[in-house]
């Protein structure tokens, strides 16, 4: 479980295939602190640590993981968000994420704005994921407030701080994007699709 609220950056060192799987070994401030087996958030991809040396760490993602998120289009000296599971003394200062990628979206627009940017989203709505205004998305494991939704897109307001601290610096239109719904907005529609019994 994470909150949204990215710790560091990493940057990615290097990527080995091992049949459909990739393993990425990432350099970041917190690597030396990891421990194997841990749970990390990789662009919002909760990811197992299988690996450290050298102030590095080496994470793998299986094939399913590839399909459904942007990990399969990255390449060496790409920034990655990352963020540690939450502690359950801990507050949950972004919403609650679980680090499960449901889909990808790509970029349309970036607009720099007077001390904010904001940046604007298409994804597929027939997959049936939803958002609403004021309601929360997770962009590449950033816990992020939702503007202008629409049926198959949305836009969000970046800080200066989020801007300067994560991946979001160097995303550009066209650019694919790792998605998490709201999981209590996914449960409700879930419910609503149901039949009364």
């Amino acid at each position: 479980m994470f909150t949204g609220i990215i710790e560091t950056l990493g940057q990615l060192k290097e990527i080995k295939a091992e049949k459909g799987n990739l393993c990425f070994t990432v350099k970041s401030d917190i690597s030396l602190e990891l421990k194997i087996d841990q749970s990390v958030s990789h662009n919002g991809v909760c990811l197992t640590v299988v690996g450290i040396a050298d102030g590095e760490h080496t994470v793998t993602a299986v094939e399913e993981t590839l399909l459904k998120s942007n990990l399969g289009t990255l390449q060496i000296g790409d920034l990655i968000n990352l963020e540690r599971c939450m502690q359950m003394n801990g507050r949950l200062d972004g919403h609650i994420v679980q680090g499960h990628v449901d889909q990808t979206a790509e970029c349309t627009e970036v607009r720099e704005l007077e001390g904010s940017w904001e940046y604007t989203f298409n994804y597929d709505s027939a997959l049936g994921n939803v958002t609403v205004e004021k309601g929360s998305i997770c962009i590449n494991g950033i816990s992020l407030t939702v503007v202008n939704s629409q049926e198959n897109s949305f836009s969000v307001a970046i800080i200066p701080y989020t801007f300067e601290h994560t991946n979001m610096q160097h995303l550009r239109e066209g650019d694919a994007v790792n998605l998490e719904f709201d999981i209590i907005g996914k449960y409700v529609a879930r419910l609503m699709k149901r039949d009364v019994i």
